[in-house]
């Protein structure tokens, strides 16, 4: 099928898929604002509260690493109905959950849901809008979701939290997910028959479980290392980072059909855009942790408050992607894009390290640098993945999207967990919590890291992706 424009034929596919995209990456945000309510609620230290968050970024990743491939082999449309269901009864286990276990594996299976949803969506986006331009536009309209999904989750989640409480960021996504489970078979273009002969042998589940159990490994002992030293649970963690590391790698060079194909490693811009989404994950996504809980526990912003103090975020992105973003890809090319975008967040990003303090006004210190991060969201979604995306061949466009998606997640999960502890350990050595300006500075810490690694997403756009225009690829 090759969709042109945006015409009739196309547009009822194309809002089917950036509806979905933006439930999937609410889930991002949409915790941070309930995390305090929720520490209450359940009785989360604030180590389990951190895992309210990774628990999900990490499965999110993690096992995109075998839900790309399996897109390729077992249909795009199969695939984002399986992973759409999952998501949907996971978000109402964790909506339902009497406690911290059944919230944390909520949570890790709205993840699994949502890293089998993605890079199919990604597949189906490129089978049925094949012709560049119309491609750029809506890439632009589904990365545009994925912002206003992370920017606008604080918003929701504050709303949801103080009006109908903290279960209800999770409910509802349920009568969302069952809509668009009976919209799917009439909208999406349907799969081949599934040739089952050989599918075992041709999923490399080895390597997805190794994968993933690496990378849950990573973060576990990045998150518990600083605290605990080196005890039994940071050195098991470690042990298993090395096991589980050599036998992905053994993994990868005997399976005839490996999750990360030799052919994508060899592509220089899936390689520059897998160094480029983990830079984009580690920047924003603490970003919006940050700054909930600066304006809680700093500025004495109630939920509500602080959701509709972000709220901007969501509309200016929205507004960019659907109008400046199409134009400049196909003027500049992604590379000029993702530079661009990356410096918004960084000088966004500084804005807020430089301007926040115990007392700051809301026009005056909050406002400013979130217009500017906010133009820059759209920007490192679109031109960190696009181009890598229409760069893979045909039958690794799953493989291609679940290596970027998960390089992002992962790069999310690392930021969150690096920078918060950042912020925690100087906090603690002026003063502790109770200390408003010891409070202030550390997370004013934590931006300026963010900022620091959206320097260094600069730098990858500059260095690492080729020179050529958009419709130049695929």
């Amino acid at each position: 099928m090759t969709t042109k424009t945006l015409s009739r034929g196309g547009l009822p596919a194309l809002l089917l898929l950036t509806s979905v995209e933006l439930v999937v990456f609410l889930e991002v945000s949409i915790v941070n604002v309930a995390l305090p309510t929720m520490g209450t609620a359940l009785a989360l230290t604030s180590a389990a509260l951190a895992w309210v968050v990774n628990a999900y970024q990490l499965t999110f990743g993690g096992f995109q690493l075998v839900a790309g491939p399996a897109a390729d082999l077992l249909g795009r449309r199969r695939m984002f109905q399986t992973g759409l269901a999952l998501f949907t009864g996971a978000s109402l286990l964790a909506g339902l959950a009497p406690d911290a276990a059944t919230l944390l594996a909520g949570r890790a299976l709205q993840g699994l849901g949502a890293a089998v949803v993605v890079p199919a969506e990604l597949a189906l986006l490129a089978a049925v809008f094949t012709e560049p331009a119309a491609y750029r536009r809506a890439f632009g309209i589904w990365s545009a979701m994925a912002a206003a999904g992370a920017g606008s989750g604080v918003a929701l989640g504050g709303i949801l939290t103080q009006t109908l409480g903290w279960p209800w960021i999770f409910l509802i996504n349920v009568p969302i997910g069952v809509a668009a489970l009976l919209a799917a078979p009439r909208l999406l273009p349907a799969d081949p028959p599934l040739n089952r002969g050989g599918l075992r042998a041709r999923l490399d589940l080895p390597g997805a479980l190794t994968g993933t159990g690496c990378l849950l490994a990573l973060v576990l002992l990045a998150s518990e290392l600083p605290g605990r030293g080196w005890d039994p649970l940071t050195g098991t963690a470690a042990a298993a980072l090395v096991l589980l590391g050599a036998a992905f790698t053994a993994s990868q060079r005997r399976h005839p059909q490996p999750i990360l194909p030799p052919s994508l490693l060899r592509t220089r811009e899936i390689r520059a855009g897998a160094v480029a989404n983990a830079l984009v994950g580690a920047s924003h996504v603490p970003a919006f942790v940050l700054l909930s809980m600066m304006m809680q526990e700093v500025l004495g912003y109630s939920a509500i408050a602080a959701g509709f103090a972000v709220l901007p975020v969501a509309v200016v992105n929205m507004v960019i992607a659907r109008t400046a973003l199409p134009w400049a890809m196909g003027r500049f090319g992604h590379r000029a894009v993702l530079t661009a975008g990356m410096g918004l967040l960084a000088a966004g990003l500084t804005g807020y390290a430089l301007l926040l303090h115990p007392g700051a006004g809301y026009l005056t210190a909050v406002l400013p640098p979130s217009l500017v991060f906010a133009a820059g969201l759209p920007a490192v979604f679109v031109g960190s993945t696009a181009s890598a995306v229409r760069a893979a061949p045909k039958e690794h466009t799953g493989a291609a999207s679940g290596l970027l998606n998960t390089a992002q997640r992962l790069g999310a999960a690392l930021g969150v967990t690096g920078l918060l502890l950042a912020a925690s350990a100087w906090t603690a050595a002026r003063g502790g919590t109770g200390d408003p300006q010891a409070l202030a500075d550390g997370l004013r810490l934590g931006f300026g890291g963010a900022a620091a690694l959206a320097v260094l997403g600069v730098g990858c756009a500059v260095s690492l992706f080729a020179r050529r225009p958009e419709g130049a690829t695929r």
